[in-house]
């Protein structure tokens, strides 16, 4: 069997902090489970904060990020591909694989083996960590972090993906904050008006990960090992290194 350690939950919830902290510790590199963050220049509406990928005196590599043009498609059977080859480059290197992400389909698509066209996905053992917030911090965190993200620049980055001629339809069946900046840009919707409905969408979208997750658990039979987000960080991940060690033994 193929180990792997997966982190996923809701949006906000601090995924991408949670994981690189626990690369930097376990000599590990992420693979992004994020099905917009794939996208060259969708930066700040997917929230790639590569920053995040820092610890300390060191880069964390990741994988899976900025391998595909906006305005172009991109499915799960071509992640599965992409996963598969970054998964082989991680361990080949003796690297522990880190999945992060919140795109429940791409995470089962590993953990189940979805087969596509008759192509057969291999098995893999996943220790699968979610981070568990309360449903009142998550609204606040995304209504602080859309606020954030608007004060640094996702109208003109909106803006500057139409200029260079990703088309509008595009970018509106992208969701959430493209969707709903580019009706903005398109005069369809006022600003305050686009804010408000685009906040809500995300709340929205948080409970669907959520209903996914819980799908995996309770009707698919994938175990996740649930931790707080308001435990210590420093406590999380010797939880989760005391899992890996089970995991591996």
């Amino acid at each position: 069997m193929n180990d792997l350690l997966t982190i996923l939950g809701p949006t906000a919830c601090g995924k991408t902090t949670f994981a690189a902290q626990l690369a930097y510790e376990m000599e590990g590199e992420i693979i992004s489970a994020d099905s917009r963050q794939v996208y060259r220049g969708m930066d700040i509406g997917t929230g790639k904060d590569l920053a995040d990928y820092h610890v300390k005196d060191k880069d964390i590599p990741y994988h899976l990020i900025d391998i595909a043009e906006a305005g172009t498609r991109y499915n799960v059977y071509e992640w599965q591909r992409d996963f598969l080859n970054a998964y082989s480059d991680i361990t080949k290197r003796g690297k522990t694989p880190i999945l992060c992400g919140g795109t429940g389909m791409y995470i089962e698509s590993v953990i189940k083996g979805y087969e596509f066209d008759g192509r057969k996905f291999p098995p893999f053992n996943s220790l699968i960590i979610g981070l568990k917030i309360d449903r009142d911090l998550r609204r606040d965190k995304i209504s602080q972090r859309l606020r954030a993200r608007l004060d640094e620049g996702m109208v003109e980055e909106v803006k500057g993906l139409i200029d260079k001629g990703v088309s509008t339809e595009r970018l509106i069946r992208y969701g959430l904050e493209y969707k709903y900046v580019t009706l903005y840009l398109l005069g369809q919707l006022p600003y305050d008006e686009m804010v408000s409905l685009l906040e809500i969408a995300i709340h929205q979208f948080a409970k669907r990960q959520m209903t996914w997750f819980r799908g995996m658990e309770e009707r698919r039979g994938i175990q996740i090992h649930w931790l707080s987000v308001e435990m210590p960080m420093e406590e999380r991940i010797e939880q989760v290194k005391e899992l890996w060690k089970k995991q591996i033994a």
